[in-house]
């Protein structure tokens, strides 16, 4: 026993299974929680191919590292989103012991919630390589692909944990968000009604639920889920901005009263505070009284802004930079390249601009997909400018990258075209950023841009929480200033490439809604069908925060609400400067 150490019993493990195994259980006769014993008698059992035995001994080892001090340090600090603290406490610990499978996914946690959601599935293809069984953290990676966008091995992920645990709610549960994400409503619905019925007391299920009754077109089943989340909780602010959040319904002042209590509560955490401010803001907003509902939604955007820094400059470099590349030359030398195929419809601007009603009077043509915001298009930049950075990265893309990226795109999106029509719809509206690349690699597309007046537009993102992606919406000067920035580049491509985008100014649209999509029709080079007119009875599934607003036909119940708060937008107009006056031109 005294010749027994981890360093003997590594040295064994490829030379001598069998006594490697023989010394891992010496150790652990004195040591029933010792992890790194388990891990190394993980090892050599593999190495002797007893795979069932080695599976048991991982799992050991996870289990044991609730007893490690380091590791207990690094998971409070992460429970306390303290994560400058245990990232080096988990990086140091994984250079000593590169096996240590849970500190491998508790450093995942760590780069999942920083948003560097590749760094998390490499990370977590690594702990579950080490440990197959190890639940948590094939759960985990399913998450990681989710959010990527790779939906379908995700799903094999998934198809592996159902056949060890089939009954699992937490499995059910996300298997539903993903098959959300590629459009399977009915499959997610019914898996959310499964996971309810075993588990009915969960919030944050039947917000889940909710959502996917939305997104179909069941409103009030929707609102009732809802309401069943913040009966569960009512500080749950995720839940009463559930509510808000479908626009056509309205919260009343018993609604208002809980709400209030709600935010005096010191169970709410920072975001339910952030989520019950936007929905107090919304509710007084219907009740009439606009600037009670302005002070809500300016205390709603500090407290997200506090949790989400952005900075409004690196938006200017960034449009200062895409102009300076953007050039006839670069343009010229390409004309003709990337993947010839004039499938996609991409609908871009700045979001609550209007694009989810274009996409819906288009989505009702007979020849036209309408599909949700797709990630693709940022992906593929993000591939592309590897080693070179955005957007220079454009000057060195030839011929052969070009049309290989443009079929990725297609590629990629094959999993979100269900209809079989001819044309389908991109309405991620940041890509506006990229409209030089979608040119360069996809030069058939339709680009169409979406445009609201700037004060609308600007004070409707100042009055939505989104769940990710638009930081730059949590202040007024911030929100001004991105509004510009987007009206500045436009511009430049109205200038490098004449006709490339065609544009729907929003209040041209309310005021002559035939008119303007016979034009938008004719400029897509499609035939004119009354089924457009009639887009409100279309019954495909819609994602975004104004999915029953397009269900009802055209009026304008959201033109001028900035106007009785003129006066505390004024960060928001000066920040705009001529834009008020030029944004139709």
């Amino acid at each position: 026993m005294q010749n027994v150490s981890y360093q003997s019993i590594r040295a064994l493990i490829s030379e001598n299974p069998a006594k490697a195994a023989q010394d891992c259980r010496l150790l652990l006769k004195g040591a029933e929680h010792d992890a790194e014993a388990y891990r190394l008698l993980g090892r050599a059992l593999r190495a002797l191919g007893q795979d069932a035995e080695a599976q048991q001994a991982e799992l050991e080892a996870i289990d044991a590292s609730i007893f490690d001090v380091d590791l207990r340090e690094a998971a409070l600090a992460i429970v306390d989103n303290r994560l400058e603290i245990a990232e080096p406490l988990l990086r140091a610990r994984l250079r000593a012991n590169p096996f240590d499978a849970a500190a491998i996914r508790m450093l995942a946690e760590v780069a999942g919630r920083l948003g560097r959601n590749p760094d998390a599935e490499k990370l977590l293809r690594r702990a579950v390589e080490l440990a197959p069984g190890f639940v948590a953290a094939r759960t985990n990676l399913a998450t990681a692909l989710h959010r990527q966008n790779k939906t379908e091995e995700a799903l094999a992920e998934l198809d592996r944990l159902n056949e060890d645990d089939p009954d699992s709610p937490v499995h059910a549960n996300l298997r539903a968000a993903v098959l959300g994400r590629i459009g399977e409503f009915g499959e997610a619905i019914a898996l959310y009604e499964d996971v309810l019925a075993k588990a009915p007391r969960q919030p944050k299920i039947w917000m889940s639920y909710g959502h996917a009754l939305k997104t179909v077109g069941r409103q009030e089943e929707s609102v009732a889920a809802y309401r069943r989340a913040t009966e569960l909780r009512p500080t749950f602010g995720d839940g009463w901005w559930s509510i808000a959040n479908l626009k056509s319904v309205k919260l009343g002042q018993d609604d208002i009263a809980i709400m209030e209590k709600a935010l005096e509560d010191p169970a709410a955490s920072v975001e339910d505070r952030f989520h019950l401010h936007f929905a107090l803001g919304k509710a007084l907003d219907d009740s009439k009284r606009p600037v009670e509902a302005f002070a809500h939604y300016a205390k709603g955007n500090a407290l997200r802004r506090s949790v989400l820094p952005y900075d409004a400059q690196e938006t200017t470099k960034s449009v200062d930079a895409m102009i300076s590349v953007l050039q006839p030359e670069l343009l010229n030398e390409h004309e003709g390249q990337g993947c010839d195929a004039p499938d996609p419809i991409f609908i871009v601007g700045l979001p609550r601009a209007g694009s989810t009603l274009i996409e819906q009077i288009l989505s009702s043509h007979s020849q036209v997909e309408g599909t949700m915001e797709l990630p693709d298009i940022p992906v593929l930049v993000s591939e592309a400018s590897k080693g070179a950075g955005y957007p220079h990265a454009l000057k060195k893309l030839d011929a052969a990258r070009l049309r290989e990226l443009g079929e990725a795109y297609l590629s990629r999106t094959r999993l979100q075209r269900r209809e079989g029509k001819p044309y389908f719809i991109d309405k991620l509206p940041n890509n506006w950023q990229h409209i030089g690349f979608i040119h360069m690699i996809l030069p058939n597309a339709k680009i169409i841009d979406a445009r609201r007046h700037p004060l609308d537009c600007g004070y409707s993102n100042f009055r939505q929480h989104y769940a990710r992606g638009q930081a730059f919406s949590y202040d007024l000067e911030d929100i001004g200033h991105f509004y510009a920035n987007y009206m500045r580049q436009m511009a430049h491509i109205d200038q490098v490439l004449p006709g490339r985008v065609y544009r729907v100014i929003h209040e041209h649209l309310l005021d002559d809604p035939e008119g303007e999509t016979r034009r938008l029709l004719d400029a897509l080079g499609l035939p004119f069908e009354e089924s457009c007119l009639r887009f409100h009875e279309n019954r495909r599934a819609v994602r975004t925060a104004s999915s029953e607003q397009v269900r009802r036909p055209i009026n304008r119940d959201g033109a001028g609400q900035w106007q009785p708060v003129s006066e505390q937008l004024k960060p928001l107009t000066d920040a705009l400067g001529d834009c008020i006056e030029t944004y139709a031109d």
